[in-house]
């Protein structure tokens, strides 16, 4: 669609519409991959302003994540990543629904704070025995949409892997051997 920049309002009531159109198609392509059985709830902030994608297969979390289960299991094949990270009981959802990185900070808490009850709807719903948390900035957020569901396991935080070696470095280091343990015995795919 073609955003009109000549009427304010009626450029704005565009834009609105068309990240409501990104949205769905997001939460569409999200869904294709969910698992009948979700062992491990991986929960990102938000998806980027950039439109990048966990599940369009091209966000910097979804290369550090890819390389992260490769590394922990080297059979899996980076080609039909998705795929796998789906039938090993894993899935990915945002704590937002709308992209927060380019917000100042009071603004994007507010929205961290709004998805809260959808967080705990997810957590009810999914029932993961884990939950891993891939932004720490976001770990209260998700430690109270948790206790909102009512639900307990193991809750794991870990810095965002894709902007900065060293994270990306501890982001592996401590998702390996959790992976490890929990889904040892899942089938090879």
């Amino acid at each position: 669609m073609k955003l009109q920049r000549a009427n304010p309002r009626k450029f704005v009531r565009q834009l609105d519409e068309s990240h409501a159109k990104a949205s769905i198609a997001r939460e569409r392509l999200r869904r294709r991959y969910r698992p009948d059985r979700v062992r491990i709830l991986f929960v990102g902030e938000a998806p980027p302003a950039s439109g990048r994608f966990f599940y369009q297969a091209d966000s910097g979390l979804y290369q550090a994540v890819r390389d992260t289960f490769i590394s922990a299991f080297p059979h899996l094949e980076k080609a039909h990543f998705l795929e796998s990270f789906r039938a090993l009981g894993c899935y990915l959802v945002d704590l937002c629904g709308q992209p927060v990185d380019r917000m100042d900070r009071k603004r994007r808490e507010r929205v961290c704070f709004a998805g809260e009850a959808s967080l705990s709807r997810t957590l009810r719903q999914l029932r993961p025995k884990i939950v891993v948390v891939v932004v720490r900035s976001i770990g209260r957020s998700v430690r109270r949409a948790e206790d909102q569901a009512k639900w307990s396991g193991l809750h794991v935080e870990l810095p965002y892997p894709g902007r900065w070696v060293h994270h990306r470095a501890e982001f592996c280091q401590e998702l390996v051997p959790l992976l490890r343990k929990s889904l040892c015995s899942v089938p090879k795919i």
